[in-house]
């Protein structure tokens, strides 16, 4: 083709296209639009299979082609050799907490064991006092003496209906123990005044006489609690109850209880009685440790469930055995008995025991109040309660049951 003399211009350009109605007819005809929408679909589709295939890359599977008991170990090994399993560490900051008004306590390192002392295991000496001041101070001179560690071991007083001057007896006697140089002093002594309204008195007739047991039964079971509860901390692991009359005890008492692991134990509660001859008579003191009687349990299913069983007296004769009259301080002092009942002159607890709710029911519990109660509360919760017939704690003669001796 000749190009024109003049170079390409417009005119000759547009000379050499068709015509405009035919480029119309053209691109309007059924085969060119047909063909058109078959490249589109035909693009749309490669340009999804392309997409999936890049979405695929994403859900990779972490782990060889053929299950991991058809591989070899030879397979095995070449695939966890270039493989490595992502880890992400996520750290998280600790909560620190700054408010006076938010304490937190941890009751899972404090633990009750036969290795008290040597683990650093808290004891708290609890002793409810009523006109006590005579008592005071032969009950010092007996827990001064005490060899478990003194900085180990809290006190609490519980002072309430008296009538004579136990507080102030009981603030002489702890200031002159407190305030000693040597290792006498205790970690810690909380004093607690509480007034029940119990007019009861302490002489032997009204304290000791049938008719007084259920009220001061259910009196003292009051006392223990509002006591416990007021002195109980969480560092503690054992709760030793010691009655402000005892006239001697051993000085490894807490350590020998401790080392028989029990929930709850006491010792055999004895007195020295001497006759107009200087003579020791030794006595049998407390008969509200015993074994329960089927004799015992016929009685109790006959009385108002409000009546409080006062064991040791003629009115109800339960047929229980008394701890009191077996054993002997001369025999094997670790020898063990079960029990269903306990007094309160000397016993040690397992501190959990009273934070699972086992206390001193200042009501009939099974027709028992007070410590009988507790030991039947404490057995009902599934606890041991155990008694020594042979180690004997040293009561003070009250002449309260003259046919004992």
């Amino acid at each position: 083709m000749l190009l024109p003399k003049g170079g390409i211009t417009w005119k000759s350009a547009k000379a050499q296209l068709p015509p405009t109605r035919a480029i119309w007819v053209f691109l309007t005809k059924t085969r060119f639009l047909v063909s058109v929408a078959l490249a589109g679909i035909i693009l749309l589709l490669w340009r999804g299979i392309r997409t999936g295939a890049n979405e695929m890359q994403s859900f990779y599977c972490w782990g060889p082609s053929k299950p991991p008991m058809d591989m070899s170990a030879n397979e095995h090994h070449a695939w966890h050799a270039h493989m490595q399993t992502p880890v992400i560490f996520n750290h998280h900051a600790p909560i620190e907490i700054n408010s006076s008004t938010i304490e937190h306590v941890n009751l899972n390192p404090v633990k009750s064991t036969r290795n008290g002392a040597a683990n650093d295991e808290r004891v708290l000496i609890l002793t409810p006092l009523k006109d006590a001041a005579p008592y005071l101070s032969k009950y010092f001179e007996l827990i001064a003496e005490l060899t478990y560690p003194h900085h180990l071991i809290d006190l609490g007083f519980l002072v309430g209906d008296s009538t004579d001057d136990t507080l102030g007896a009981l603030a002489l006697e702890l200031k002159r123990i407190q305030e000693r140089p040597d290792k006498v002093p205790f970690n810690s002594v909380m004093v607690v005044e509480k007034d029940f309204g119990s007019h009861l008195s302490q002489n032997v007739d009204d304290r000791h006489g049938f008719e007084a047991q259920g009220p001061r039964r259910k009196a003292m079971g009051k006392a223990r609690n509002y006591l416990l509860s007021a002195t109980l901390k969480a560092n503690h692991s054992w709760v030793y109850w010691r009655d402000v009359d005892i006239v001697d005890s051993p000085e490894k008492i807490l350590e020998d209880f401790i080392a028989h692991d029990r929930d709850v134990i006491v010792p055999n509660i004895w007195f020295h009685r001497y006759n107009d001859k200087r003579e020791d008579i030794e006595g049998r003191f407390d008969y509200n440790s015993w074994v329960e009687s089927e004799k015992a349990l016929k009685l109790a299913a006959g009385l108002d469930k409000n009546v409080v069983l006062a064991e040791g007296y003629k009115q109800y004769d339960t047929g229980r055995k008394h701890m009191a009259r077996m054993g002997d301080w001369r025999n094997n002092k670790d020898d063990e008995i079960e029990l269903d009942g306990i007094g309160g002159v000397s016993i040690l607890v397992k501190a959990d025991v009273h934070r699972s709710g086992i206390n001193f029911p200042c009501y009939a519990f099974e027709n028992q109040a007070e410590t009988e109660g507790f030991a039947k509360m404490a057995k009902r919760a599934g606890y041991g309660v155990y008694g020594l017939p042979n180690y004997v704690v040293w009561h003070i003669d009250t002449d309260e049951k003259p046919g004992n001796a």
